[in-house]
């Protein structure tokens, strides 16, 4: 007789699109969440180092925000953005007050993808051009825009990408600056759009003078600087917006996963000025949505009454001291790196097994012990780490410990 999970398996191979993959030789089947925990189908618990990819930053069905979200569900679930509705308004007030510099102005839809297809709309409403420029290993999203300007290769499936759309290397290879800039010089282009810290590339952390040298060259340039902060805002890696730690305000922001805490939403942030470069009809069926708006909100009170910023920032740096003294005991361990509750840990190959193979193993002995963690990079080769911001130093401690006696049996 079939497991629970072989017969979702089974379900899955032949109704869904096979792109859908999950992680994990023996999944488990995820029924239950509260707080730092998920629960599977037969009761056991795990403690999710992950976040569903940086999401519930302010825990599992938060009682806070799922009353918010219930209250407003039995009295109006949906109208669009053509009728005149308190929640989104209240969200767009409350998004202003937080957002770097004079970005004042957002526009709500329900995806990252769809909020960054949006602010390279835009950018070309406002300088009249077309071309735009991209990092490698970015990743942006699914849409045919979206995916033209992702340089993570594993998700940019499109085999006949944007021709507008230029690559350059990474924030941390030498050479990135020189071609964005080799680039603008040879053509008109609408924007730059980047990560302040690339999520599914690895975690990678640029160095201290490349987002203001980017500030420098698009306004050198008269080039739009988009921020995809889809993984990084709402405190994640300590401050509201990641490009806060380096004192740069972008053109346009993109924001969603944390901002509902699991209620999808989204958007892009702005300035009045670029903002009254969009004046023809636009509208996003499910942006706004009143439910999730009310969730945003709720989620957004959450992390300023708890200071999950600061929380997140400490915790972060806690976290990361483990990991580093973790490198000094394991060969396999090549470099940490991030910001906040955003690390990563890339491992190197063994004489057996290459670290592809190493961090999939390592995810499952995880799995089996009952923490969940990500993976990312173009090699798939670095354990990634992004709990919720609601997570305790014992937790932290739980999660070491058990880390290195999976390392430890790898020995």
């Amino acid at each position: 007789m079939l497991s629970l999970s072989e017969s979702l398996i089974a379900i899955k191979n032949e109704f869904l699109v096979p792109c859908v993959y999950h992680f994990y030789k023996r999944p488990p089947v995820l029924v239950r969440g509260e707080g730092v925990y998920l629960f599977d189908s037969d009761g056991k618990k795990y403690l999710d180092c992950f976040s569903g990819v940086t999401v519930v930053s302010a825990g599992h069905s938060n009682p806070e925000i799922i009353k918010a979200a219930i209250d407003q569900l039995l009295v109006l679930q949906h109208t669009t953005t053509i009728y005149l509705t308190e929640p989104m308004l209240d969200l767009a007030r409350i998004i202003a007050e937080l957002a770097p510099g004079n970005l004042s102005r957002s526009f709500f839809c329900a995806s990252g993808t769809e909020a960054n297809e949006g602010a390279l709309l835009l950018s070309t409403l406002v300088t009249g051009r077309n071309e735009v420029i991209y990092l490698k290993d970015g990743l942006h999203g699914r849409t045919k825009w979206a995916m033209s300007v992702t340089g993570a290769e594993m998700w940019r499936t499109d085999p006949y990408p944007l021709v507008t759309a230029n690559v350059v290397p990474g924030p941390r290879e030498p050479a990135s600056l020189y071609e964005i800039e080799k680039i603008l010089k040879q053509k008109k282009v609408a924007a730059i759009i980047a990560e302040p810290i690339q999520g599914n590339g690895g975690i990678i952390v640029p160095h201290e003078d490349y987002w203001p040298s980017l500030r420098r060259l698009c306004d050198v340039f008269g080039t739009l600087l988009i921020a995809d902060e889809i993984q990084t805002a709402w405190n994640r890696t300590g401050q509201w917006f990641a490009t806060n730690h380096w004192n740069v305000v972008p053109d346009i922001v993109t924001v969603a996963k944390a901002l509902g805490n699991g209620f999808p939403i989204a958007a892009y942030i702005t300035t009045n000025e670029i903002a009254s470069y969009y004046k023809r009809p636009g509208a996003a069926t499910f942006g706004g949505n009143l439910v999730s708006c009310r969730a945003a909100i709720a989620t957004l009170n959450f992390h300023k009454t708890n200071e999950l910023g600061k929380k997140s920032f400490n915790l972060g740096c806690y976290l990361k001291n483990s990991f580093l003294n973790m490198q000094k005991r394991f060969s396999l361990i090549k470099e940490i790196r991030g910001i906040g509750l955003m690390l990563g840990m890339e491992l190197n190959d063994s004489a057996e097994n290459t670290a592809a193979i190493l961090t999939d193993r390592i995810l499952e002995e995880m799995k089996d012990a009952g923490f969940l963690i990500g993976k990312t990079g173009p090699g798939r080769n670095v354990l990634t780490f992004m709990p919720p911001l609601v997570i305790t130093s014992q937790n932290l401690d739980s999660l070491i410990e058990n880390l290195c006696n999976v390392f430890e049996n790898l020995k």
